[in-house]
């Protein structure tokens, strides 16, 4: 879409932004919280999604993690942020990846089919760029384990 600039006329075009996303990296029981999306791409990811408009980072992890898994979770740093503009089929998210841990039983709900704990070594094919991020959390905490 092309607007007319109010002063002199010319055209703007329309500016496009990546749209802000959040991913959490959930300890519990040892494992890492994933869901099993119900929609496209249909396969398991970290709990997040969207930030709403009005929201903070940490309030859209926050109910983001509720929604999915029905988790209270204690909200630790903010891990790292991915932008490739491919890492979402969909469009181009940006997403800050924050880690959390949690007390309970997480219970699939929205748009979350299934819900379930997965170690480094049985992680099943995820969605998104979501092997890459869990890569670099494994990493990280094997880099700071050894300090």
């Amino acid at each position: 879409m092309v607007r007319p600039c109010s002063t002199c006329g010319q055209a703007i075009p329309a500016h496009r932004n990546p749209t802000p996303t959040v991913d959490i990296i959930i300890v519990l029981d040892g494992g890492i919280v994933l869901v099993k999306r119900k929609n496209p791409p249909c396969a398991w990811a970290l709990p997040g999604g969207f930030v709403d408009y009005g929201e903070s980072l940490e309030q859209a992890a926050v109910r983001e993690v509720l929604e999915e898994t029905g988790l209270a979770i204690q909200l630790g740093r903010q891990f790292h942020t991915y932008s490739a503009p491919d890492r979402d089929p969909r469009q181009h998210t940006v997403s800050t990846v924050f880690l959390a841990t949690a007390d309970g039983t997480p219970v699939a709900g929205d748009d979350a089919d299934e819900v379930a704990i997965f170690h480094e070594k049985s992680l099943p094919s995820l969605a998104f760029d979501h092997s890459r991020i869990l890569g670099d959390y494994f990493a990280y905490q094997r880099a700071t384990a050894s300090n």
